[in-house]
């Protein structure tokens, strides 16, 4: 039986085995990468996470996997390329790969050698062909404008483009895969070191599951994916090792307005 709204104290891979196959629309999580963070009494055992994510996830789901890399004797690890090509190793297709744009730099490091960082990969893995797209429209444009150009074709000619003269940019324009998403840096809204933003979980859960839908955090910190699972209509599981994240998991769920007419027809 499929624990539909909980949050489950425990290890993510051992837990993880207790599900059936196929049973997850959408997992949103981000590991707990190069120990940037420390997290409570958790030892992050990749391969075995990532092949369970494979057997549990729908055919048609998606895999949203945020991730960066920590830079250790001035060189960034590569870490967050490598479990990327693990995933397409053990059967997911990479659908895409977003980043997050945070607008503030808040790492440490030698910026007399480097750059600021200021973003973090989101991989989007999908098993076999995607089911849910829904994409997010909150792109301004100048104004509409009628299609006009052509393709190049692999033998070096050129055609027109099939939808030639179509009016675009007529209204909200469809996101690009670069989202610019504050962190959570407030003390009364933060509750863990690797905190997502609202923002970045609701937009996730919109994008790539519909009401009804099951969405999983196996990492789930203090809850965040699974607020915004129950808050935009979804069901959700939710995994933590520690009691204490567990605890503010469940009273920042708890909080959500549980609005019967939300679920009509979900």
């Amino acid at each position: 039986m499929i624990p539909l709204d909980t949050i489950i104290q425990g290890d993510c891979l051992e837990e993880m085995k207790k599900l059936p196959d196929g049973c997850i629309d959408l997992t949103v999580t981000s590991p707990p990468y190069d120990n940037l963070r420390k997290y409570n009494g958790y030892v992050f055992d990749f391969e075995g996470i990532a092949k369970e994510l494979f057997r549990i996830t729908k055919s048609g789901g998606v895999v949203v996997w945020v991730v960066g890399d920590a830079t250790i004797d001035g060189s960034e690890t590569g870490t967050s390329f490598r479990q990327a090509l693990y995933f397409k190793e053990i059967g997911f297709k990479l659908h895409d790969t977003m980043v997050w744009e945070k607008p503030g730099f808040t790492a440490t490091g030698a910026l007399v050698t480097r750059y600021a960082q200021v973003f973090e990969y989101m991989f989007i893995f999908s098993k076999d062909k995607i089911e849910t797209f829904n994409p997010i429209k909150d792109r301004t444009t100048r104004g509409a404008r009628k299609l006009n150009g052509t393709i190049r074709q692999s033998d070096g000619t050129t055609r027109a483009m099939s939808n030639q003269g179509k009016i675009y940019g007529d209204g909200p324009a469809q996101r690009f895969n670069v989202w610019r998403i504050n962190s959570e840096v407030s003390n009364n809204n933060r509750f863990h070191p690797g905190q997502f933003p609202e923002d970045l979980a609701r937009d996730h859960i919109l994008s790539w599951s519909n009401p009804g839908d099951l969405i999983l955090d196996p990492m789930c910190g203090s809850g965040t994916t699974c607020k915004m699972a129950k808050y935009h209509r979804r069901h959700f599981i939710g995994i933590d090792i520690s009691g204490e994240y567990c605890e503010i998991a469940r009273k920042r769920i708890a909080a959500v307005p549980a609005r019967l007419d939300r679920w009509a027809g979900a």
